[in-house]
């Protein structure tokens, strides 16, 4: 069988060769797809094709994507966490030194010095007192979400000599586990204003996040502190940002994201949505994207989804597999066990997990299953979708 897989921007080649040609139609032209994969193509008001099985974003963040609608048709939305953390990182870390040492004014207060040599030496050494700035062992950093670009950024600031707190509510193990043990985690986000001398935010863009920091957070920090957006722009209120450097609240803002209300704003530099923006990043999360498509497609396996809970089941040989996406009520796996009995048909292995109002259950039977009981199967109520694989 083959798959067809509609690409919806430019793909890593890397990542599109662990897609083989003999088991994957791969393109941008590709019609009636399984998959859709894609970065930054906005598919919000975008009719879903009746076709497509899966959908993955190489990148981390998902806003452009609809998840709810895919949700309500059963298609798993997946993402690339931590593939892109390390470019995040570094350019986080220059955002640090940009804005300790103010760097972009004093380099373009230098790069608008038009005079000979003796005028040019006398006009550094009186301008220069503009930009002192600061060193960053002592200082402290409020980290806002500890996720895989979080804990990144957390512990290389830590081994920069600064102290580090970190917030957030929702950490899982694993991240806990490469935290390092010199960072302090707090339990209130008032915690980091009031403490941080800068504070990096590090969090996806959701409903509970669109505004995290607004004008009542930025009332709490400490005077002259500096704020680091590298996540998405509507995470932090833009007017309240533009009053609290107005009224010196702030010391100054970097972020990713330019704006009018932003740009040429004096401490403020915004930076042209750069944080992924290197080959590797690119390569890491096309990679990574095109696995988790391929095993989805071919094994039904769940790994790094949005909107579905991790699904991991050893598959034997000999066996077929159904892959079915319900609402999350009582006795589903028992009314799709009772068709599968009746039918004459035995499991072999079943694997049932839910996240929220989605369930998903990956089902290894000993023999073939019917196009007419995967009919039966997608008509109990409340199934999303079904198939054979």
């Amino acid at each position: 069988m083959t798959f067809k897989i509609k690409t919806l921007n430019a793909i890593s080649s890397v990542g599109l060769a662990k897609l083989p040609k003999e088991a994957f139609e791969v393109g941008s032209e590709v019609e009636n797809p399984d998959a859709l994969l894609l970065r930054s193509a906005k598919l919000h008001d975008v009719p879903i094709p009746d076709s497509v099985l899966a959908v993955a974003r190489a990148g981390a963040g998902t806003n452009n994507i609809p998840i709810a609608d895919y949700s309500a048709k059963g298609i798993p939305v997946f993402n690339t966490p931590g593939a892109n953390a390390n470019a995040v990182k570094e350019l986080v870390i220059a955002a640090l030194f940009l804005a300790a040492r103010n760097i972009i004014p004093a380099a373009s207060f230098a790069h608008k010095l038009d005079c000979d040599a003796k005028a040019m030496d006398a006009a550094v050494e009186a301008g220069k007192k503009n930009f002192v700035g600061f060193e960053l062992p002592g200082r402290t950093l409020g980290v806002i979400g500890l996720g895989a670009i979080g804990v990144e950024v957390a512990n290389a600031a830590s081994a920069l000599g600064m102290r580090v707190l970190g917030y957030d509510p929702a950490l899982t193990v694993d991240h806990a586990l490469r935290l390092s043990a010199t960072v302090e985690r707090v339990v209130k986000l008032d915690q980091i204003l009031k403490r941080a001398d800068i504070i990096s935010v590090h969090v996806p863009l959701v409903e509970e996040t669109n505004g995290l920091i607004g004008e009542a957070e930025l009332a709490l920090v400490r005077k002259s502190a500096v704020l680091l957006n590298f996540a998405r722009g509507p995470i932090v209120c833009e007017d309240a940002v533009v009053e609290a450097l107005e009224s010196g609240r702030l010391r100054g803002y970097v972020c990713d994201f330019p704006t009018p209300a932003l740009n040429k704003r004096d401490r403020v530099v915004t930076l042209p949505h750069l944080g992924a923006s290197t080959g590797e990043a690119e390569e890491n999360c096309a990679r990574m994207a095109a696995e988790q498509l391929k095993a989805y497609l071919e094994d039904g396996t769940v790994h790094n989804s949005v909107n579905f809970p991790e699904a991991l089941l050893f598959r034997k040989e000999g066996t077929s597999r159904l892959a079915i996406s319900n609402s999350n009520v009582p006795n589903m796996v028992g009314q799709i066990s009772t068709l599968l009995a009746e039918a004459g048909l035995n499991i072999s292995d079943l694997l049932n997990k839910s996240r929220g109002d989605l369930a998903y259950t990956l089902i290894d039977i000993e023999g073939e299953v019917s196009e007419g009981l995967l009919d039966d199967i997608k008509a109990i109520g409340g199934v999303l979708s079904a198939r054979i694989i």
